[in-house]
């Protein structure tokens, strides 16, 4: 067995990078006042935190790094968004059935307890939405529209900006917020010319340190604070600034931004060569969501007619880091939201497994999937209670390839 871990799971978080550790470290010791503080030595921090506040502006295209918020988590970013909303006769949100929980469950609480109306669009069997019914669904008492620009499972990238422009023809006051955590260093992110009033990043899904995010909350748009508290973040968020985490974020942001072309090509080979290998080895594997319309780091494959947490551990004996969704879902036995949405067949919900890459990803870790997986996927078929559907597939697909 190889002790080298083969980290396959960056959706649901990732290492932090060199630059990222290296920029923080000092703010633990060296530089440890308090940027509020009237004094000097706390003074001087704000400047770290501006020029963090500029790093990660470009990294999304903001127009002004004004526009840029520090937050704990991408949780938070979606909590300010939903909770937000300033306009007591918009009591109406439309978001998807596909979205990550921490903008699931806020609309569920907010249905709930508050009285606002949900409306949840649905998703095709690629994961894609329709257009149409989204257009239809906007009304005037819409006060918010909250859709992922990637979603964190198969890796489906919603056409957001489109969406955002449709939503203010139709309703000009309505708000737009966008999940953009699976999405920002992946792919080429940029808000300056779009009509999104607000995104969310968290750090730990860039290379930065598990903590800290930031929402981009475009000028003049109005929501009222999550976090009250003091006048930091202009009064946006209130609390003492986790300096170290954001100076890391600011690191890692430019880092990502410098290898985003990585992301897109090399990454993406990777990841298609993985999703071939599987496929040729294996003959009840089937990818999830579209090969085309999605991030390229991301996979979601189910193997049919087996549990996919049987998998993760096999796969985690060999010292595999896969999931079985989202990392905020762990330890529910209920079957991904995601692809009940999409109409997968529970056969295949139940043994999903996703494999998400980053830019520390290797050839060589790819050749070791490949090369373990197939005695993992034959071992659990040779015990599945679905012995006579597993014989009638293989005998298809063996058709099929012939």
């Amino acid at each position: 067995m190889s002790e080298k871990i083969i980290y396959l799971d960056n959706n649901a978080t990732t290492k932090s990078c060199d630059e990222a550790v290296q920029a923080m470290m000092p703010f633990f010791s060296e530089k440890y006042g308090n940027p509020s503080s009237m004094h000097t030595f706390g003074g001087e921090v704000g400047a770290y935190i501006k020029k963090a506040r500029e790093q990660v502006s470009e990294l999304i295209g903001a127009a002004d790094p004004q526009e840029i918020v520090f937050t704990g988590c991408g949780t938070e970013n979606s909590n300010m968004a939903l909770r937000g909303l300033t306009d007591p006769r918009k009591r109406h949100i439309i978001t998807t059935k596909v979205e990550h929980p921490c903008v699931l469950n806020v609309a569920k609480h907010l249905e709930k307890h508050h009285g606002y109306e949900i409306t949840y669009l649905g998703v095709n069997s690629e994961g894609e939405l329709d257009l149409d019914e989204y257009k239809d669904s906007i009304r005037e008492d819409t006060g918010l529209i909250a859709v992922m620009w990637a979603n964190n499972e198969t890796g489906v990238i919603f056409p957001v900006e489109k969406m955002a422009e449709i939503a203010k023809e139709k309703n000009p006051k309505v708000l737009f917020f966008t999940d953009a955590v699976q999405s920002a260093g992946k792919i080429p992110v940029n808000v300056k010319n779009t009509k999104i009033d607000m995104l969310g990043i968290s750090g730990h899904k860039i290379h930065a340190p598990k903590g800290v995010g930031a929402i981009y909350i475009k000028k003049g748009t109005l929501i009222t604070p999550f976090m009250l508290g003091g006048h930091q973040e202009r009064g946006k968020r209130g609390g003492t600034e986790n300096v170290p985490g954001i100076v890391a974020l600011g690191a890692a942001s430019e880092q990502a931004l410098r290898y985003l072309d990585d992301e897109v090509s090399r990454v993406k080979k990777l990841r298609d060569r993985l999703e071939r290998g599987i496929l040729e080895k294996t003959f009840n594997s089937r990818i999830n969501g579209s090969r085309i319309k999605r991030v390229p780091n991301t996979t979601n494959i189910s193997f049919e007619y087996i549990e996919g947490e049987l998998i993760l551990l096999h796969l985690s004996d060999l010292n595999i880091c896969a999931s079985s969704g989202s990392a905020c879902t762990s330890g529910n036995l209920e079957p991904s939201h995601v692809l009940r949405a999409m109409g997968i067949p529970y056969t295949a919900v139940h043994g999903s497994i996703r494999f998400s890459l980053s830019r520390y990803t290797t050839d060589s870790d790819i050749d070791y999937v490949i090369d373990k997986i197939p005695a993992v996927i034959n071992k659990l078929n040779s015990i599945s209670p679905f012995q006579s559907e597993l014989r009638e597939l293989k005998e298809i697909k063996t058709a099929v390839k012939g």
